[in-house]
């Protein structure tokens, strides 16, 4: 199949660019705003004969204010783990200069690109716990609301990899593979493709549909149709096996990345081996948080 031709960048403003990355990220904490703001609106999905949280941790008013820490969580975190899970080289590489002269590290340079999901989420749950404690209020009834949005913005971060021409798949022979192009030339507004462009795997999509739509059905099912609000830190181990396993599974058909490398395993990836410890984590966390009575006072 071939690529939409479609310009990574939305609209410019003279210098300044508005991409479509960019705006993936702020649909994904609009729209995960606007789906708390619907859960907070039913308690009564905190409430039942077994409930140990009988009540939403936090009100629509608390819920704009954290929004703001768990942003700086998602930007912070994710660029943080992509430089240390990926690419620790940036921390000691020289100082660009941006705007033509003012200095600035590479390891923070967001708008070249590199953000790990993996930082993202300890960036969030770091947000999650300084609110917490702020607020004097449990960490793992709110991180569970966060835990019941994060596929939305899963969903619109992987479009726009997919619209980026980014973290594509393995070469394949099936009637829906793409063949990706090398980069984007604006001034002839389209895509270039290096010599050697063999049709690809559209992982990217593959990841939309698992770890967005999916996982965002599952979680969806499971607090409003079994409670799982109810139990301080179920729905965060739901989220974290589901996110886990459709991760480890879609790396099969996912390139690996240049900076990879294999793991114990001959096969592993290095997104299976961070992926694997957060199914594990999550099942024992939802074994845990539903049937250790000590949950009741977290």
């Amino acid at each position: 199949m071939p690529y939409p031709n479609i310009d990574p960048v939305f609209f410019s403003l003279g210098p300044l660019q508005i991409r479509w990355y960019a705006l993936a990220y702020i649909a994904g904490i609009v729209l995960g705003w606007m789906y708390l703001r619907h859960l907070l609106g039913k308690p009564q999905l905190w409430q039942g004969p077994k409930s140990r949280h009988p009540q939403p941790p936090i009100g629509n008013d608390q819920l704009d204010d954290v929004l703001f820490y768990v942003t700086l969580g998602i930007i912070f975190g994710g660029r943080l783990g992509f430089v240390l899970f990926y690419r620790p080289e940036l921390l000691w590489a020289p100082w660009e200069p941006v705007l033509g002269f003012l200095p600035f590290p590479p390891a923070l340079a967001i708008w070249q690109g590199g953000m790990s999901f993996h930082g993202g989420a300890l960036g969030v749950a770091a947000a999650t716990v300084y609110f917490a404690r702020k607020e004097k209020v449990s960490p793992l009834a709110l991180g569970d609301l966060f835990a019941a949005a994060a596929p939305i913005g899963l969903f619109f971060g992987r479009i726009a990899n997919f619209i980026n021409a980014e973290l594509y798949g393995r070469p394949s022979d099936v009637p829906w593979a793409v063949t990706f192009p090398s980069h984007y030339d604006p001034l002839a507004e389209q895509w270039r493709y290096a010599a050697d462009a063999v049709p690809r795997h559209p992982s990217q999509l593959y990841e939309a549909a698992l770890e967005g739509l999916v996982l965002f059905v599952i979680l969806r099912v499971a607090v409003t149709r079994f409670g799982l609000l109810r139990f301080p830190g179920a729905t965060i181990a739901l989220f974290l096996s589901g996110y886990g396993a459709a991760r480890f599974f879609v790396e099969f058909f996912r390139e690996p990345d240049t900076y990879d490398f294999a793991g114990p395993i001959g096969f592993l990836t290095r997104g299976m081996m961070l992926s694997l410890p957060m199914v594990l984590a999550g099942a024992w966390l939802f074994w845990w948080s539903t049937r250790h009575r000590g949950g009741a006072s977290v």
